[in-house]
């Protein structure tokens, strides 16, 4: 099977300046990213992996060519990185520009770096195993409900749960997940329809452990992953 692996990350932020050119225990930040690909590659020889780059820091691309792995590069265009840029349609620009026959395409996002081989492969198995579905993508737990104690405010000026429910308890309402923006898996043939959102799509989810924060999205975020980093890594 083969499968292409793609990192999708521009140059810049808003909430971390710079964030995805960063160092996360001492190391750039895109090692974390790299090291459980090449893990994956070793623990999984039964998958041909193919990695690509698609960015428009030169910086990014340097560390990335440092760490000694072989990757293809895809130049980011400007009309895909803006902040309003789907990052769908970025992962969809890649695969069609590298062209091949490839079964799966992966993306893993730079700002998840506590990811493991085991989460990467969990959701690959989640996608293989439906043949109706057009993916599947990482999640943990939601800590808050929409049906049940998260609020918006109402056209009268007062606070309701977001979506209106008549349960008292949480155990009531349906499960809900977040969405942890590590890990994505599509196939081919539906990657290639410019479908707007993911979930024009049939998609499916893998659960992952949850850590309190698994995306990098501001300089708290960071400090806490890599304290958590510490704990679960011994680092």
């Amino acid at each position: 099977m083969n499968i292409l692996f793609t990192i999708c990350a521009r140059a810049g932020s808003k909430g971390l300046k710079n964030k995805n050119i960063s160092d996360f225990l001492g190391k750039p930040l895109c090692y974390q990213t790299l090291s459980v690909y090449d893990a994956f590659k070793r623990e999984h020889p039964e998958y041909n992996c193919h990695l690509v780059l698609n960015t428009d820091s030169l910086e990014l691309f340097n560390q990335v060519r440092n760490y000694g792995i072989t990757f293809d590069y895809v130049e980011r265009t400007a009309e895909l990185a803006g902040d309003l840029v789907a990052k769908l349609d970025v992962i969809r620009d890649t695969f069609l520009k590298v062209g091949g026959k490839y079964d799966l395409i992966v993306d893993l996002d730079l700002t998840s770096p506590l990811r493991t081989v085991k989460d990467i492969y969990g959701v690959i198995n989640v996608a293989l195993e439906n043949d109706m579905a057009d993916g599947a993508f990482s999640v943990t737990d939601a800590r808050r409900s929409p049906y049940f104690n998260q609020v918006k405010k109402d056209i009268d000026g007062f606070y309701r749960t977001v979506i209106k429910s008549e349960a008292v308890t949480r155990q009531q309402v349906p499960k809900v997940f977040d969405m942890n923006a590590s890990i994505y898996v599509f196939k081919p043939d539906f990657l290639k329809k410019k479908l707007k959102h993911l979930f024009d799509w049939k998609m499916l989810i893998y659960n992952m452990r949850d850590t309190a924060v698994l995306d990098i999205d501001d300089k708290d975020d960071k400090k806490l992953m890599e304290g958590i980093a510490h704990l679960l890594c011994g680092k």
